[in-house]
């Protein structure tokens, strides 16, 4: 999500927390759309998803991973290896592979997208055994909300289509580092760390929104940052609401419907749920990533 790296992030790079990748690499899709599920990556490489109230039980769901996802009933994770796979149903379902070489993975209702390590941008719709489709190449991320497909392009081009897969792109912006989609809005920031968001049609006007930006999130009518100096804030309702302050020392932000999410510099992992100002729950230690449903 970002290329700027925050301090506290190299600093538990350094102290073989993490490791060099975690420290250096995007995980894109870690919000959701106000589901129940949250899914964590610890220090040692394993995935392990929750199901209800953020004290119920977590479950482990696999060894070896760098990345998790979780979107309503699937839950996705990509293997150290560059292997994707998806499970829909119970936390504790079967998985089905979905594909090698990969290099991000993305999960929205029924569709399911993939970066590989080529560059190109594959999108299926349907069950987990549906047929690919490939949407673009030179592709570094790769965003799904509902019908809508995003990306940002290796010089910095982020694009968006939507309706059927073989929709036509339309150009959001240049110089993007991220894109994030959520609804009808759409949110980038660019190499400066100035992060942008719009509502409604693609070509929509732009709100600048914060600067000193390392990470954006949106789910609903929520807006989520990181910035430079650890501090992570939230915005509810319209693009120029105000900013709630919501944490200092952070590494990530999280955000589905009314629960916010927030990885620490010491890899502790904290939720809420409800008003901005709701308390936090500890829910883990030595987390590298935070994925909300």
């Amino acid at each position: 999500m970002n290329s700027k790296i925050p301090s506290a992030v190299l600093a538990l790079s350094m102290a073989g927390v993490i490791g060099a990748a975690t420290a250096t690499t995007a995980q894109a899709t870690v919000s959701g759309d106000g589901g129940n599920r949250i899914g964590i990556v610890k220090a040692d490489d394993s995935g392990h998803v929750k199901e209800g109230g953020l004290s119920s039980t977590w479950v482990e769901q696999s060894s070896g991973i760098k990345q998790v996802v979780v979107s309503g009933k699937r839950i996705g994770v990509v293997k150290g290896n560059g292997d994707a796979y998806v499970k829909e149903g119970a936390v504790d379902a079967q998985w089905v592979k979905e594909a090698t070489n990969v290099k991000q993975l993305a999960l929205s209702g029924n569709r399911i997208g993939i970066v590989k390590a080529d560059g190109s941008a594959h999108v299926k719709e349907g069950g987990l055994s549906a047929i690919w489709m490939k949407e673009a190449t030179k592709v570094k991320e790769l965003e799904l909300s509902g019908k809508r497909i995003g990306i940002v392009k290796g010089n910095g081009d982020a694009l968006v289509k939507e309706g059927a897969l073989d929709a036509l792109w339309v150009k959001q912006s240049t110089n993007a580092i991220d894109i994030d989609l959520a609804g009808n809005r759409i949110g980038v920031f660019n190499g400066q760390g100035t992060a942008y968001v719009k509502e409604g049609a693609l070509d929509a006007q732009w709100v600048k929104e914060a600067t000193d930006v390392i990470q954006l999130e949106l789910s609903g009518n929520r807006i989520g940052i990181a910035k430079d100096d650890g501090s992570a804030h939230v915005k509810e309702g319209g693009l120029s609401a105000r900013w709630v302050k919501e944490s200092s020392d952070a590494i990530q932000i999280a955000l589905s419907g009314k629960r916010i999410g927030v990885v620490k510099g010491n890899g502790d992992a904290y939720v809420k749920e409800g008003a901005l100002d709701a308390q936090w729950v500890k829910e883990a230690t030595n987390v590298t990533q935070l994925a909300l449903s």
